[in-house]
């Protein structure tokens, strides 16, 4: 088996439609096996998956088990040489999954690798990250950037060349290719962290047993951004955000860290919230 293409998608019936058929559509001469894992979607989601895509390996969870925790699902029960971790609200292209097993095979040394990833209107998404550091993690909970918009450069890598092959620190979780021997070596995703920071957490693991994690224009994949993360209250959201950046900092850094973090959060909640309330003034305004 080449490739093992896991989904994990929540309430996204018709971006998850279309990412299927793009899939089938594009394996070219590929041996490849389809997951879905579907936690608990209220869309009927997993009816779609049964009725139109009878070869697809559906696993419908009960409840929301989260995104490391149901990725580790199917990981469990995949074949496939390399490992693609695919979010529901992706489209890849006729030759996105053939030449992203090809440029794996010809890069050893790429224990985990993500595409190019372009927008609904064409933009290239920038996405690779450094690793988090406490100072940009707290500009981001203080909202800083609203009033320093440069202050994230650095973490955000503004200047990375997307159009090059390179070695990072982290790539994002929605196109997130994996050798099995890579999986086989460090394990599974971390089921701690309910939604994000597992795909960095990840990436932190390879580089400290010695793998690599590469950004690799070779392919490329439409990324609708944020549709099952749309569906979700602020207020959740922010939970399960605040939630994973303190359990990567208890993990990764000094726990005095962890502790500013979680100091400064219901700081960061208020500066939101005024910040809420001049943009309301300005639009009343205009």
């Amino acid at each position: 088996m080449d490739l093992s293409v896991i989904i994990v998608s929540w309430n996204v019936r018709e971006k998850l439609r279309e990412n299927l058929k793009a899939i089938f559509q594009s394996g070219g001469d590929l041996n490849f096996e389809v997951f879905v894992v579907d936690n608990n979607s209220k869309d009927g989601s997993a009816d779609m998956v049964r009725r139109e895509f009878p070869q697809v390996t559906l696993i419908a969870n009960t409840e929301n088990l989260g995104f490391a925790k149901a990725n580790n699902q199917a990981i469990k029960k995949s074949k496939g040489k390399f490992i693609l971790l695919l979010n529901p609200d992706m489209k890849v292209f006729q030759d996105t999954l053939v030449n992203m097993v090809a440029w794996m095979e010809e890069n050893k040394r790429a224990s985990v690798a993500g595409c190019r990833l372009i927008g609904e209107n064409g933009e290239t998404i920038k996405h690779i990250r450094r690793f988090p550091r406490l100072w940009d993690q707290l500009a981001i909970v203080l909202k800083l950037p609203h009033l320093f918009p440069g202050i994230l450069n650095k973490y955000l890598r503004a200047d990375f060349d997307y159009e090059r092959a390179a070695k990072v620190d982290s790539i994002r979780g929605g196109f997130f290719m994996i050798r099995k021997e890579t999986i086989e070596k460090i394990g599974m995703l971390d089921e701690r962290y309910f939604v994000w920071f597992e795909e960095v957490d990840y990436c932190r693991r390879v580089k400290e047993a010695g793998g690599e994690v590469w950004y690799a224009p070779a392919a490329r994949c439409v990324d609708f951004v944020g549709q099952s993360f749309s569906l979700i209250k602020r207020v959740t959201a922010q939970r399960y955000f605040r939630d994973s950046m303190l359990k990567y900092f208890e993990k990764w850094h000094p726990s005095w860290q962890g502790q500013i973090l979680r100091t400064a959060w219901p700081i960061g909640i208020f500066v939101a919230r005024v910040f809420d309330k001049l943009k309301l003034k300005s639009g009343a305004r205009t």
